[in-house]
């Protein structure tokens, strides 16, 4: 499928999709905040808490990205996103993300990228919050970030600048996104806009943001699987 031939939405629809990120988030986060308030659990702060708070927010905004494909445009929620067959076997992406994880991990070791005092490595402090965190990683959180950048960003970008450009000027904001996990290390932010690359270009060359979620939660498992076995995560 050619990304030029499907893109019906334009840059306004784009800036609202990125205006509604905000209200979704703290919407979510002071629902679930009060909901721990109000019925005493254990665990504010923590894995359980953030991540239903983060899904929630996800779901929030899904759903406005919904209504407006809908409502304006009277288009298919997933068809319009890409969310489709990608003509490979699931057990070839499966490798390509394992092998770019691989990749990734050896420039990073070339790069010298620091083990830090993280967000992240302080939120797996128990062995639910890396049962959660790594469930997550491997299921909803690729699906969700690919629907936004590679479903719904790059498109856009690769009609308007071509494909090269496109495909990196979302893995920017992709890789800023998660900035905050690696206490804004560049080494790190540089290795995450290298993967964002790397799922836009499956994106691309497929027309699946399926394929491109596949190869993400792939990558995903594969280094969090690396940490447990080098015993950086509590297991």
């Amino acid at each position: 499928m050619n990304e030029r031939e499907t893109v019906f939405w334009g840059y306004h629809d784009l800036l609202l999709f990125v205006a509604a990120f905000f209200p979704a988030l703290l919407s979510a986060g002071l629902f679930v905040g009060a909901l721990y308030g109000v019925f005493g659990w254990p665990g504010m702060g923590k894995a359980p808490q953030l991540l239903a708070a983060q899904f929630l927010a996800y779901a929030l905004w899904f759903a406005f990205l919904y209504v407006l494909l809908k409502a304006k445009y009277h288009r298919p929620f997933w068809e319009s996103l890409g969310w489709e067959y990608f003509g490979e076997s699931f057990g070839q992406r499966i490798a390509y993300g394992v092998l770019l994880a691989l990749a990734i991990g050896l420039l990073g070791g070339l790069l010298r990228t620091p083990d830090l005092d993280t967000p992240m490595k302080r939120l797996l402090s128990d062995r639910l919050s890396v049962v959660l965190v790594g469930l997550a990683a491997a299921t909803a959180g690729p699906v969700c970030e690919e629907l936004a950048f590679r479903g719904f960003v790059q498109p856009l970008l690769v009609r308007s600048l071509g494909a090269l450009p496109g495909i990196v000027l979302t893995a920017l904001p992709f890789a800023l996104l998660h900035g905050p996990e690696y206490a804004w290390s560049w080494r790190h932010v540089l290795l995450v806009t290298l993967a964002g690359c790397a799922f836009g270009w499956v994106r691309n060359r497929t027309g699946s943001t399926a394929a491109a979620a596949v190869v993400h939660a792939a990558y995903n498992s594969t280094f969090f699987a690396g940490m447990l076995i080098t015993g950086k995560v509590p297991s």
